[in-house]
């Protein structure tokens, strides 16, 4: 039911030039000799959910938050990195300056990037970052952070190769999840760990770009101002799809 309706909300919307298919993350959809136990219904998280693409999915992909808006800059980068990279155990991570992911309104949480000659080393989670009194801090942890510190913003460039690597980490995690009808498989720990084992290395790709979320209420607001000024500045065209 969910497919069909995804599908006919969105096939509208979508130039009919553009392939588009939609895939339900179904909670018993599992990798090897996983069962699914019958009293769990939520999802399994991001790491299954990009799994489960495994068999549409032949060719190198980005993967993004379908409710974050990351401008049009950050896809020309991600696309001419999926044309000029060959090596299939080399992924990339389009990235975002901190002071361009905050909020006016409230606290945020961000993975800070490090990374050296342009590969990714560790992402860093700050968990309550505001800007006060001109100074980026953390409260939770109470680091000053800089304005220009590249985050992520869970925009992932990848290949088909991801998609083994997937299924071993969730057949390795599953096993630990302490509430297994609760704990989700997040797919930057199942990065992270592939980066660890020096399975594959990322490259910090900067997005150029700013981006922007409804974290909190009054965050709409200032996100229908800042689509209405793109458009009318001509950086998008009204209608989007001609």
């Amino acid at each position: 039911d969910n497919k069909d309706y995804l599908y006919d909300y969105l096939r509208p919307r979508i130039p009919s030039s553009i392939k588009m298919d939609v895939i339900v993350q179904e909670v018993s959809n599992l990798p090897g000799n996983i069962t699914a136990r019958p009293k769990r219904i939520k999802p399994w998280g991001t790491a299954h959910a990009v799994w489960c693409a495994k068999d549409v999915i032949k060719t190198g992909f980005a993967i993004i938050n379908a409710d974050d808006f990351y401008d049009k800059n950050a896809f020309k980068n991600a696309a001419n990195f999926l044309k000029s990279n060959p090596n299939k155990s080399t992924y990339a991570l389009i990235t975002y300056k901190l002071k361009n992911t905050l909020s006016e309104f409230g606290t945020v949480s961000r993975g800070v990037c490090k990374e050296k000659d342009g590969k990714l080393t560790s992402i860093i989670e700050h968990l309550e970052i505001q800007r006060k009194e001109g100074i980026i801090i953390d409260h939770d942890s109470g680091n000053i952070l800089q304005e220009d510190d590249f985050v992520s913003m869970n925009y992932w460039v990848c290949n088909e190769s991801i998609f083994d690597y997937l299924e071993e980490y969730i057949i390795k995690m599953y096993n630990k999840l302490e509430n297994i009808e609760k704990d989700e498989i997040y797919l930057p720990f199942a990065a992270q760990s592939l980066l660890q084992d020096n399975i594959i290395e990322i490259r910090v790709i900067d997005s150029e770009s700013k981006w922007f979320g409804v974290t909190y209420a009054k965050d709409k607001i200032e996100a229908l101002k800042s689509l209405k000024q793109y458009t009318d500045n001509g950086d998008y065209p009204r209608p989007l799809w001609n």
